[in-house]
């Protein structure tokens, strides 16, 4: 007769290592069920969408790179096209001014410039050039035809070339602009002037030379 030992009940064999949990049953996944990361890949609706949306967002992204561009362009040309403006409009203002700097040079040359005229005359002329107003025209430069304007014309025995030999009127510039040649007296070489130079150069070397060699 076999004992029983109290307090215990007798329970179903469970394999060892196993938690109890195991004993269940699982329910087995749905046939055809794909993973949730290859959704997109499984549907060519999802793709050719996909290629709609980007092909449409690289034509915005071009549009908005050429409308980017013209509108550089546009600010470029209206900063040039304003510069150009403020140049004309600075420039025909002195123009106008001219004659009255005449004036003054003429009174400064007659020792007429003194008094409030003189100190009246001076600020204007800082004010013109402070405008970029500059001067030129000189006595003993060469002629140039672009930037000076001859009114009376003789020969020097003393000039190599075409010279100014008087600055009738003085000329006028804005940067490289030209509003007025300067008006000028010039001279050119005497004719025959450089023969002769020529001739008592050659004299000259052979004297120092010792002269020609006599047979």
């Amino acid at each position: 007769m076999t004992e029983e030992t109290p307090g215990f009940e007798e329970k179903p064999d469970v394999p060892s290592g196993a938690a109890p949990d195991d004993a269940e049953p699982k329910a087995a996944p749905e046939e055809g069920a794909a993973p949730a990361g290859d959704a997109t890949s499984q549907d060519p609706g999802l793709l050719a969408q996909l290629d709609q949306v980007r092909t449409a967002l690289g034509e915005r992204t071009a549009d908005l790179q050429r409308l980017q561009a013209e509108y550089q362009n546009y600010r470029r040309r209206v900063e040039r096209d304003r510069i150009a403006v403020k140049e004309i409009a600075i420039a025909n203002l002195l123009t106008e001014l001219l004659p009255v700097l005449d004036d003054i040079g003429r009174a400064r040359e007659h020792g007429e410039l003194v008094g409030g005229f003189k100190s009246v005359a001076e600020s204007l002329e800082t004010v013109a050039a402070k405008m970029g107003l500059q001067q030129f025209g000189k006595e003993g430069e060469p002629f140039d035809p672009t930037v000076h304007e001859a009114l009376m014309h003789s020969y020097a025995p003393d000039v190599t070339e075409t010279t100014c030999v008087a600055i009738l009127q003085p000329g006028y510039r804005i940067g490289e602009r030209t509003i007025r040649p300067a008006r000028v007296a010039v001279a050119e070489p005497q004719p025959g002037a450089q023969t002769v130079k020529a001739e008592e150069s050659s004299e000259g070397d052979d004297k120092e030379n010792g002269g020609p060699d006599e047979g």
